[in-house]
This record gives structure tokens, sequence and C-alpha cells, in this order.
């Protein structure tokens, strides 16, 4: 398997169709391939395939095994993969895959596959109920993140990320595992105890996306199984559910031979393979095999239209172009020959992004090529209109797609995307050492699951750079492999905001129109160089030079202009330099007594262009290279930054130079841009996180503007001259921080700098004239808040204020674990213990940019009725942290796993990058870094009574729910999609 390389098209937060995508409920897509130098690994000659006595993932296939992997089969049937990796150094990542999900299950048994799941990290055959999660906390491992689990349509996954991984760490965690896949606990009392949580967990992610989500389930899968079997499963066969009949599917799919362990560490891959065979030969399956069942394919005679009503939901349409699915042998050639396709789709796609930016009718579309659960092979296509007009959108999308399948492309456009995926893939093997073992094991599985093969980094390469030299990539290929991934049985979903009658049949019409006649033309362009950018200037002087960190070593210089760069140079991760330049003051430069365009900066900054050059322009410019640009709003600066290379260090920092001294204004961003936040607006009553999102930070920060969702009124009178009038003196203001870290030479990135930052003219720095944020007073009743989405929804947060700034850095450390207590207390009492809630969680936030505005907060979505007994529980909680020190079993459950995790991303730059940043003007950032391990490895359980006392005091918290309106409680339920279908979405825990 080759997997796809996606387009460099920065959507962003413009991409408003990702929240609807098919396939959230199919597993994730492979990761972007990982590749290195061709020549390193030859390819087999095509024709000579894998033998039994070779890798069993490679049979039928003439792709080269991936020498790093050892694979094996055990008597018992149960398949297996280990490879070292020392990504991060220490851990090992391991992944047990089931052969059974939801479409696996009876019409009696539907959400079984993932109840299971959940049962089984419940308690085991070596592990008494919930035990599993302090074994594991013990050994350092973060629950829901290092150690989870998913229940695809397809497949049930297991997944421990082991960090520290000590011998005996590591047997007892196999030997749990092991207990958990052939004998977990199944008892009445074990399903009566965690059915809430599961029943929690899907009333929880009901809401519109959703409801939207299956509706195009069930249309274009019509016949199949999988138009109805979400891994949730219903209500009704949840609570139906027996301890035998959960038993009997476990010892149907259950069994070594749909078994695969999938295993990446820092571990010798003798021992890895020995311990499979420990903890795992000895799993007997009980009773024959059972065939796998028919998925069916798509079935002719079916609708091929429908119509969703969600009034939360922007209009949005989705087609699709539905072909049976079938295995092929996952050969070289006929990956080559699928590259042709993802060519074809790079192309449609850039030219419908080409045509967004310029004004177009819709704000988004875009195409893909998908497998969806071994049921259909599909072309995809998804478009959000600019306003309600979607049929005209329609139209316009089609008539795109109509002129790719009849006028073949230009070889240049052609080129230009062979020159980024080549690009792409070279510099993932320039990386590939540095690949984290997770990673590594997660596309094994993926290969698992939809039946190909798993290409290394350097095979990936060697395969796509075979199929340029044979020139695969012709106009005519191209054409051909565009009229092919547009045939096949055409079905197709608008969603509305109102009920209207006549909506399916003018989407039937809009899909049969002739669209050749519409106006269109391609846009063009050629190559652009560096050296059309605006000029920065001479090459500028270093003041000072001085080591400001010693470990990690960083170096701090000072331009004569006033520019200060911040520079690691750190090889751990081969090829990858991140840049971040910081400028201005961010948040605390901004008024917080009425609302600005600061909303639009994220949607419409980066593609306002460079000088006279547009978006279209710069993605020439950059085209085959690893340049980038993104931009962030911290508490106290604006940022820039990118992800590139040693190579493309220079220009990338020219780029964003030549952003901040000459910035364009094209128009059509900031119209775009305003069309996005309108779309979202329904959205943001349609459930109780919608609200949240809407209203909690600035409900937090006391009302202040700077937080929040803007009015909607200020959204619409937003013009591209008030958005320069804004942005332009913030892009001209000072001070300029640059962070250069990674794979990179000192003395190279002091003189680039200097040619860039370095050049440009001395800048004022800006005055700070925000406040300082307020937190809210207590009140003895929560603010209360309503939404319209499900009647059984609410949430409830209760927070309690810190602290802010760099003066404490080491307290807000320490507040992590405090944190990381709380939270683990509040998970047992409303999820383990009570099952009313499937997420609760407990965060600190200390913004280091700001003098104050910290806080410890909980949140827990629950049902209506039970949010007093989330604050009841909370302010318990919060109560005993206080008066009572907690036990050394319990600290080091927290303590561990929190330092663990900051080693983990300790051994990446973007920790340091985020440790260090605005360090040039504070210096008490630079400072803290030494105090790291003791803040977060040193403190007796006194120490976080104390800090408990300090801040969790019952006179200063604040309160909050989320409620349904009376509307939503008088019967007036939320308007769900004309296609019905079963709730849910791939579960997790």
């Amino acid at each position: 398997m080759i997997p796809p390389i996606r387009s460099r098209l920065a959507l962003g937060a413009l991409s408003l169709a990702a929240a609807f995508p098919l396939a959230a409920q199919t597993a994730a897509p492979a990761p972007a391939p990982q590749t290195a130098a061709p020549a390193a690994i030859p390819l087999m000659q095509p024709g000579s395939v894998q033998t039994a006595d070779e890798p069993w993932l490679y049979k039928g296939s003439d792709i080269t095994p991936d020498p790093a992997w050892t694979f094996g089969t055990l008597p018992n049937g149960l398949r297996y993969a280990v490879r070292r990796n020392g990504v991060p150094p220490g851990q090992v990542a391991i992944r047990v895959r089931i052969d059974a999900g939801s479409l696996m299950e009876a019409d009696r048994e539907r959400g079984f596959a993932h109840l299971i799941e959940h049962l089984s990290f419940r308690g085991s055959q070596y592990v008494p109920d919930g035990e599993s999660k302090r074994l594991w906390q013990r050994l350092g491992v973060t629950f829901g993140s290092d150690t989870n689990a998913s229940t695809t349509f397809t497949q049930t996954v297991y997944k421990l990320d082991l960090p520290s991984a000590t011998p005996a760490g590591l047997d007892e965690s196999m030997k749990v595992l092991a207990g958990m896949m052939a004998a977990p606990t199944l008892t009445q009392a074990a399903l009566d105890a965690e059915r809430p949580v599961v029943l929690a967990e899907q009333r929880e992610r009901l809401n519109p996306s959703m409801r939207f989500s299956d509706a195009t389930r069930s249309l274009f899968f019509a016949g199949q199984p999988l138009a109805d079997r979400s891994p949730i499963g219903t209500v009704e066969t949840l609570n139906g559910a027996t301890a035998a009949s959960v038993q009997a599917f476990h010892e149907r799919w259950y069994r070594p031979d749909r078994t695969t362990i999938v295993i990446a560490g820092d571990v010798d891959p003798a021992q890895l393979q020995a311990l499979v065979q420990k903890h795992f030969s000895g799993w007997t399956p009980k009773g024959p095999a059972t065939p796998a069942p028919d998925f069916g394919k798509p079935q002719e005679g079916k609708p091929a239209s429908a119509v969703s009503v969600e009034p939360s939901i922007p209009p949005v349409v989705t087609m699709a172009i539905l072909r049976p699915w079938t295995i092929e042998a996952d050969t070289v050639l006929f990956n080559q020959e699928r590259m042709i396709d993802q060519i074809a789709i790079r192309i449609l796609n850039r030219r419908l992004e080409s045509r967004a930016r310029g004004g177009g009718s819709f704000i988004t579309a875009n195409a893909d090529l998908q497998d969806v659960a071994r049921s259909a092979n599909l072309t995809a296509v998804s478009i959000v209109p600019v306003g309600e007009d979607w049929e005209t959108a329609v139209r316009d999308v089609r008539r795109v797609i109509a002129d790719a399948m009849v006028n073949a492309p230009t070889q240049a456009e052609i080129d230009r995307e062979v020159a980024e995926i080549d690009a792409a893939m070279k510099n993932a093997v320039d990386t590939s050492r540095v690949e984290a073992g997770a990673i590594q094991a997660d596309e094994i599985v993926q290969a698992v699951d939809i039946r190909e093969t798993a290409a290394s980094s350097e095979g990936s390469l060697g395969i796509f750079r075979g199929a340029v030299a044979k020139k695969f990539f012709t106009p005519a290929r191209v054409l051909a492999a565009t009229k092919k991934v547009f045939e096949g049985d055409r079905r197709a979903i608008v969603n509305t905001r109102t009920p209207d009658t006549n909506v399916q049949a003018r989407l039937a019409a809009v899909l049969d129109e002739d669209v050749s006649k519409l106006a269109y033309m391609r846009a063009r362009g050629g190559a652009i160089g560096f050296d059309k950018l605006p000029r920065l200037g001479r090459p500028g002087k270093v003041a000072t030079r001085k080591i400001v960190v010693t470990e990690p070593s960083i170096e701090q210089i000072d331009y004569a202009n006033g520019v200060k760069l911040l520079v690691f140079p750190n090889e751990s991760e081969t090829n990858k330099v991140y840049v971040r330049v910081r400028f201005g003051n961010g948040l605390r430069g901004l008024p917080s007594d009425r609302v600005t365009p600061v909303w639009a900066g994220d949607l419409a900054l980066i593609p306002s262009g460079i000088g006279k050059f547009g978006q279209e322009e710069i993605d020439r410019l950059t085209s085959g290279r690893q340049i980038g640009l993104d931009f962030a709003i911290d508490d106290d600066a604006f940022m820039f930054g990118a992800l590139t290379t040693p190579a493309d260090l220079a220009d990338q920092l020219k780029l964003i130079a030549a952003k901040l001294n000459s910035p364009g204004w094209d128009p059509n961003p900031v119209a775009r841009a305003r069309a996005v936040m309108l779309a979202g607006y329904a959205g943001l009553e349609a459930s109780p996180d919608a609200v949240l999102s809407r209203d909690l930070e600035k409900l937090l920060h006391n009302g202040d503007a700077r937080w929040g969702v803007p009015p909607r009124e200020a959204v619409e009178k937003l013009d591209a001259k008030a958005f320069r009038a804004f942005w332009q003196p913030i892009l001209a203001s000072g001070p300029i921080e640059v962070q250069v870290y990674g794979d990179v030479k000192a003395d190279a990135v002091v003189d680039a700098v200097a040619a860039s930052f370095g050049a440009m003219k001395p800048r004022p720095e800006a005055p700070i004239t925000g406040p300082s944020p307020d937190f809210p007073g207590h009140a003895a009743q929560p603010v209360e808040r309503t939404h319209e989405g499900q009647p059984n929804q609410a949430a409830a947060v209760i927070a309690w204020p810190t602290g802010g700034g760099s003066d404490a850095i080491s307290e807000s450390r320490r507040l992590e674990v405090l944190a990381a207590i709380f939270r683990d207390r509040l998970f047992d009492r409303l999820r383990s213990q009570a099952g009313v809630s499937y997420t609760p969680n407990v965060v600190n936030d200390w913004p280091v940019g700001m003098p104050g505005g910290g806080r410890l907060i909980a949140i827990g979505q629950v049902p209506p009725d039970k949010t007093g007994f989330f604050f009841e529980a909370a302010r318990a909680i919060a109560a005993d942290l206080v008066a009572t020190p907690v036990g050394e079993d319990e600290l080091r459950r927290a303590q561990v796993p929190v330092a663990q995790s900051w080693i983990r991303m300790s051994s990446g730059n973007t920790f340091w990058m985020m440790q260090t940043a605005g360090g040039t003007r504070d210096p008490k950032r630079l400072a803290s870094i030494a105090t790291l391990p003791q803040d977060l490895g040193r403190m007796a359980p006194a120490e976080l009574q104390a800090l408990a006392a300090k801040y969790l005091r019952p006179e200063r918290d604040w309160t909050m729910t989320v409620v349904p309106s009376a509307k939503v409680l008088a019967g007036a339920t939320p308007a769900t999609s004309a296609v019905a279908a079963p709730t849910g979405a791939p579960a997790a825990r």
C-alpha cells in the first residue's frame, strides 16, 4: 500500500466540508507516507510475488517488504509484526487488532463489538475490575491518550504506548493485553456497570453532523450492511445485551486467527517476538471459525438522492460515485496506476480551490478517492456554498469536473503535482529515522484492515519515481483516470436549514443539468522565483550573541535593527526545521471593551497575499518545496510559522519576512472568511459543546471582548477596507522574535535571518494596551445557557482562578499533577461508578503570556438532571484534596504519567519552542527551563495539598450549565435527517 499524498493546499478553517466527512465513521486514513532514498532498497521485479515463506503481509505482492519489520505467525493462527524504533526513546507502541467490527454484528448485536472493547478494559483474566488503568498509570501511561481503543465497521484496535518500557513493565503489559483479548470479564455485573458508560457515550456523540453523516451513509450504501451498522449501536440492543449474548459474540470473533499484534519500540525485536509467543501462544479458540459476512456491493435501483434538514449545519452537498470494492493484488503496477488517479484528483482539487479563492459560489469544494469499510470504492465530492445558494455551487463544481473529464490537463499542471508529491515523499525519506513507532504501528494496522501491504518510505518513493520514469503521468493518462474515477453509480445528498418539499427534485435537476455551456476558464500561470518577492534590504548586522539556555543549548542573537533570534541546532528530527516568528503583542495589545477583526486573521491573513502576489502565485512560488506559512494568535504575540527543511530554510525565512514587510490585501479572502463565519452561526446552539465553544471563554474572562465568538453583526459588516485598517499596523509592529529549531547549523541560521528579518527596517514596539483579564466572581447559582439539541444532553462546568505570567511557572507545572489527580477522581466518580458522563475532564490552563487569566477547570457532559450531581462530585473532590493529603500510590499514578508525557514531548523541537517562546522579551521563561526536572519530579503529598488549599477555594469557584431550551423540553425536538439511520460514530474509549 502506497498511502496517498494529500495536496499541500492549506484550507485550514475554510474546510467546512471536513465537518461532515463520509469516512468519519470508518478507520482513519493512512498517515502521510514515510520515504527514504529510492536506491536504498531495490524493488522486486514485477511479477515476482511473495511466497508462503515470506512475510505474511506481502503474500501475493511484488512490493519489497520493509526489512525493519519482523513478521511471524503463531501455531494458533495469530499474526504479529515487530520492529525496533527509538522514537521517542524508551517507548514501545503496541497495537492489538481484532478482525471484528460493527459489520460483523447481527441485528440483535448492534454495538456489541464496541461494548466488548469497553468491558475488556474494565477487567479481565489477570486484572480485577478497574485495575488495568491504575497498573498502567504506575508505568507512566496517560489513560485516554497512551492507552485507548477504537471500534470501527471492520475492526477493533487496542492501543498502548508504554513510555520508559522496562522489561518487567513490558512483560506485565503484554500479559494484561493477552487476558483482555482471550478472557475479558463478561459477567452480568460488569455489563451492568459499563452499559451506562456506553449509553453516555452514545448520548454525547449524537449531534447534527453525526445525523447528517448517518443519513449520507444510509443513502450511499443502501442495501448494504454499512448503511445502518454504526459502531455505537442502538439503545435497544445495548439495553438488551446480556452476559451470555455478549460472551457469544466474543467467542465467535475474538479468536487468535482473527488477531494481529503490531509492536514498534525501543526494544530488540527478538524480545518482542518472545513476548508475543509467551503470552499469546496459549490462546485457544472456542469452536470452529465463523466465516466473515458478505459486506455486499453498491446496489442498483436504490434512491439516487436524499435531503437532510439540519438547521444548525450550513447547506452542504455531498456526492458520491460508487463502484464495488474488490481485492486487488497490491503490486507495484497497481500502486503506480492508482497514483495516476491521485494526480487527477489533486489537479481537480487545485482548480476547485482556485475558484473558491477567487470569489466563487462555494466556500470550499473538494473531491477524494475512498475505499470505505471494504464495502465500496467511491469518489466523494463535498461542496459548501456561499450562503444558501447550493444549486449554483453544485453547477459550478460540476462544470469544473465536466471540463476535467473532457479536456486533458496540461503537462505543466501534471508536473507541478508530480514535483510536490516527489518533494513530500523525499522529505519523508529524509526524516524516516525519526518517525515515531506509534505511527509505524498504526500504518501496519491500517494496511491489514484494508487488505493491502505497507511499503517502506524508500519503497514508496522508488515506486513513484518508477512511474515517473515510465512516463505514466501524461495528459492522456490523467484524462483517462479522471473519466474513470467519475464513472459509476451516482448518489447525492443535500442538507438544508429548513424543510422544503421541492428540494429533492431541485437536487436531481441540478445534478442532471447540462453544464458544458457554463462559462469556465482554467487558471493559467507559470513558475515564479523568489527573486520576484518584494525586496527587504541589505543583510543586517549582529549586535550580540550569547547562550541563554545551557541544557539544551539555545543561543540568542540580537540584530542591529532590534530583531532577536533564538536558535537551537538539534539533529534529533532529521531534515526538519521549525520556524516561528512572533511579532506585536497578541491579545494583550487589543482593546477589551470592543470587538475587533482579530477573528478574521486565521481565515484571511495568509491568503491575502504578499505584495502583488496572491495566494495562487505564492502556491506556484513554493511548489515542489517544503515551504509553508501558518498563522496563530498567542496571549502576547501574533505568530507566523512553518515546518521546512535545511535546504529551504533561507527562502522560508524570506517568505515570512516579505509577508510582514510587504503584505498583500486581496479582498477575496476577507469575503470568504466572512462567509465561513456566517455559515457557522446556526450551529452554535446545536449542542452543549457548541454553546460552550461560543460562550465559555468570554464568560471565563468576565465578558472581555478579546475572547469568544464575535457577534454576527460584527462579522456581517467586515469588509476588505476594515480588515486592512486593523491588520496593517499590527503587521508593521514590533518587536520581532524569530525561533529556528531543528536540523540546522547555527551560523547558517544567523546568516539566513540576517538576510531576511535582519534586513528589515527597525520597528517600533507596539504598546500593551489591553488589561489583564478578570475572572468572574463566585455566584450561588450557575450561569445558565440553553441549547437547541437533544433533550437528554447537558453540560456542566466548574472553574477556579489560578494565575498567569512567568513569575510562577514552576507552580503552573505542579498544577498539572493536581489536575491529573482531580481528573482521575472525577472520571471514576462520574464515569466508572455513576455512568453519567463519558468524557469528564479537568484541565490546568496557565497563560504564561498574561499576568492573569489562569484557571483549573472541570467540564462534563451529563444528562440535564445530573448537573447538580456533577457539581456535588467536583466540589467534594476539591474539598477532599484540600483536607486530606493524597496517598503515595495515587500521587505516583498522577505524577509519573505527567512527567513521562513531558519527557516524551521534550524529544521534539516543538516542545522547546513552546517553552522558550517570548523568552527574548521575558528572560524568566528561559531561566525556568532549568527547573523543569524538579518541578515535575519532586512533589510531596503535603505540597500538593498546599497547592489545592491555595486555589481550590469554594468561595472562588465559578459554575455554568448548558441545558435544553424550553422549546426542546416542550417536545420541539431538533430536526433530523430525512434519511433515517441509527446514530453513532467510530467508537473509542
